[in-house]
């Protein structure tokens, strides 16, 4: 079933095949369980630690795995979500601008004032569940922290890896070995 978006959104909710009917407008859109949201567009700060933190992984990124920012990422037929940034697999990057979960390496989410309780609570709750394997949050209301998450595999669920603010270098094994200065992510104008 496909649906105008200014028509009444269909009697069993909104599915990933109908926003793909909806004509191209630049307007962001994600899928909560068949409903339909539109989050605002990011601040000039949010974009700006995305392009440094973007750079920062590409840097030592291995071949197999791609860096990308703000692409769909189909979670189930009724959810469907925009990351901030993620890691992909370099096979599932010669597609078009969609991924599917399994694709997906590593979410980023930098938690804006419209986005608190998704960023902390749901996106990762449900891409732990669609089996995400790592999951990244940032915070920039008192200073910039970095939070990192493994899924553990047996409970579902993501369990911190560590935490990481202003005078810290982020140290990890996974997904890949990286090792970024906290201050070399951060904008001029957070």
């Amino acid at each position: 079933m496909t649906a105008a978006i200014s028509d009444m959104p269909p009697a069993d909710g909104w599915t990933v095949d109908d926003l793909d009917a909806l004509p191209e407008d630049g307007v962001r859109r994600e899928l909560i369980d068949g409903v339909l949201h539109a989050p605002p567009a990011p601040s000039p700060a949010h974009q700006a630690l995305v392009i440094l933190l973007g750079h920062a992984l590409m840097e030592g990124c291995p071949e197999a795995l791609f860096v990308s920012q703000a692409n769909d990422v189909i979670l189930s037929s009724r959810r469907q979500f925009i990351p901030d940034l993620l890691v992909v697999t370099f096979e599932s990057a010669k597609t078009v601008g969609k991924f599917q979960a399994s694709d997906v390496v590593l979410a980023i989410e930098i938690v804006s004032p419209s986005s608190q309780s998704m960023d902390r609570v749901m996106k990762p709750a449900l891409y732990a569940k669609a089996g995400i394997p790592f999951y990244w949050l940032i915070e920039t209301a008192n200073g910039l922290t970095v939070t990192t998450y493994r899924i553990d595999q047996e409970d579902g669920v993501y369990q911190p890896t560590g935490t990481f603010t202003d005078s810290d270098t982020i140290r990890l094994d996974e997904p890949w070995p990286l090792e970024i200065p906290v201050t070399t992510i951060r904008p001029r104008n957070l």
